[in-house]
């Protein structure tokens, strides 16, 4: 005896018109989603944006008096630094020196009386210098080097996010030099007179200190 099997059922197939509905309702809720998680920026907002743009210009600004302060408190007198620095260079370098590229960066103070000068470069005559020590500021109009960056020893390239920054900021600090300092000068007219000086220097020849003021007063 063959036993009768229950009869198959099938569900009606889905209309066309409700695929449709179907597919709809699944793309609002996507972009309903979509719309929830998404942060709506407008035109002027800094979000998106890399880094600022470092300015030397702004930096030196803000810096260049705690630059100024800090060479003032280094500075050691002309005359017992060059003693120093005959008797024992290395020694010298570790007392009043701060580590530099090629050689030990020194802040120094004097007055001394002005020479006859070479394209903004002045000799000064140093009284306690000795006499094979040429000591030679500075002025400008090019005012050149890192002294005023480095002569602290707190400033260093790890502050900076690369080495075109790093030495902006070098270029920058000069010149502020010029127009906090300097402007105020007229350095085409400082042979024969006297000047008071604080700044850096970079010892590369014992005999002979180009130094870049951080402070210049014509007395």
């Amino acid at each position: 005896m063959t036993r009768a099997l229950p009869p198959t059922t099938s569900r009606p197939p889905i209309g066309a018109s409700r695929k449709r509905l179907i597919l709809a309702a699944v793309v609002v809720v996507v972009l309903a989603a979509m719309a929830f998680s998404t942060k709506v920026v407008g035109a002027d907002s800094d979000l998106g944006a890399g880094p600022a743009e470092f300015s030397a210009e702004s930096w030196a600004a803000e810096n260049f008096p705690v630059i100024q302060e800090g060479i003032a408190d280094r500075a050691v007198d002309a005359a017992t630094l060059a003693t120093a620095i005959a008797a024992d260079s290395a020694g010298a370098a570790t007392e009043y020196g701060v580590p530099g590229g090629t050689g030990p960066e020194f802040a120094t103070t004097f007055t001394g009386t002005v020479g006859a000068g070479q394209n903004g470069i002045y000799p000064v005559t140093v009284e306690g210098v000795p006499g094979d020590v040429l000591i030679r500021v500075q002025t400008g109009p090019a005012i050149n080097g890192t002294d005023l960056r480095d002569a602290t020893g707190t400033v260093e390239f790890g502050q900076f996010t690369n080495q075109i920054d790093y030495q902006d900021a070098a270029s920058a600090l000069n010149e502020q030099l010029k127009t906090t300092v300097l402007g105020a000068v007229d350095t085409t007219a400082l042979e024969g007179k006297t000047i008071q000086v604080t700044g850096a220097f970079q010892l590369i020849n014992p005999a002979g200190w180009l130094v870049t003021p951080s402070e210049l007063v014509v007395q």
